[in-house]
């Protein structure tokens, strides 16, 4: 972790210990990308990602209308343009989709150069996350601002005292601190049923995350205690997704755990939601 570590600032400079998870699909942005549905009479049509959010958990069990169409179940690879096959079209996508309820913290995020994760049903390649992610970076993405982002990380460096390096090696260590869990890379069961691999995700990213505060807090003491005042802080994470289920999950396996760290919100109705 040493020389590592990033961090939004509060109002009198001392880091502020937030920290974010997102559902990427209509949550940080409204993407095109469809899953393949199959229909009565045998044809495959696409559904979008919000649609499939409602009734995902009809599909093969029971038999349900859609866009003029009766839906018996899914296509024959209903998940393709969400997996590693569909890699290079997710970028192209992802730079032509619409901002999502989540889409201002998302940005929030980046702009103050804080940690965040992306916990999403799709089975990319992590790497292709991080990829669109760094486009948004550099083609300022609807007010995504690489330069806030570069002096916030500068500000944090000086901070703790870490050397300058270049303005791309810094974003690029950045996007590297961050995590990146497509659920279903490499597990099918991922995709129709998230909501326990996404808490599986989460586990993983609190742990990280507390991890790096704790190393934050002592490096941070040694160095400002006096001149700073700084008070060691709990981390806080907060989690967004606009599939309610996906909610109700992650917040009935946190909500009572000792020293409780993460905050949940839902955008199934298109606007962000305090969950709990």
């Amino acid at each position: 972790m040493k020389g590592q570590l990033r961090e939004g600032f509060k109002e009198e400079g001392t880091p502020d210990m937030k920290y974010y998870a997102f559902d990427w699909d209509d949550n940080i942005v409204h993407m095109p990308t469809k899953i393949i549905v199959k229909t009565e009479d045998g044809d495959e049509i696409g559904m979008n990602t919000n649609d499939f959010a409602k009734h995902r958990e009809k599909i093969g069990k029971k038999k349900f209308k859609y866009n003029g169409e009766i839906i018996v179940g899914f296509g024959k690879n209903p998940f393709k343009n969400f997996r590693t096959e569909g890699d290079k079209d997710f970028l192209v996508d992802a730079m032509m989709a619409n901002v999502g309820p989540a889409f201002d913290d998302f940005k929030e995020a980046i702009n103050n150069g804080s940690i965040f994760s992306i916990i999403t049903a799709r089975g990319h390649n992590p790497n292709i996350l991080k990829q669109a992610v760094y486009n948004y970076i550099i083609n300022g993405f609807n007010g995504i601002d690489k330069n806030q982002l570069v002096k916030n990380l500068k500000k944090y460096r000086t901070f703790v005292g870490e050397n300058d390096i270049s303005d791309d090696e810094l974003i690029k260590s950045y996007l590297n601190l961050n995590k990146y869990y497509p659920v279903s890379f490499g597990d099918e069961s991922g995709a129709v049923n998230p909501e326990e691999a996404k808490v599986r995700d989460m586990e993983k990213f609190v742990s990280y995350i507390r991890k790096m505060a704790n190393k934050l807090n002592k490096r941070a003491f040694i160095k400002n205690d006096i001149s700073n005042n700084f008070i060691p802080e709990q981390p806080t994470i907060g989690f967004s997704d606009d599939d309610i289920k996906n909610v109700e999950v992650m917040n009935k396996h946190f909500i009572n755990k000792p020293n409780n760290i993460i905050k949940t919100y839902s955008t199934a109705s298109g606007i962000k939601n305090k969950y709990n």
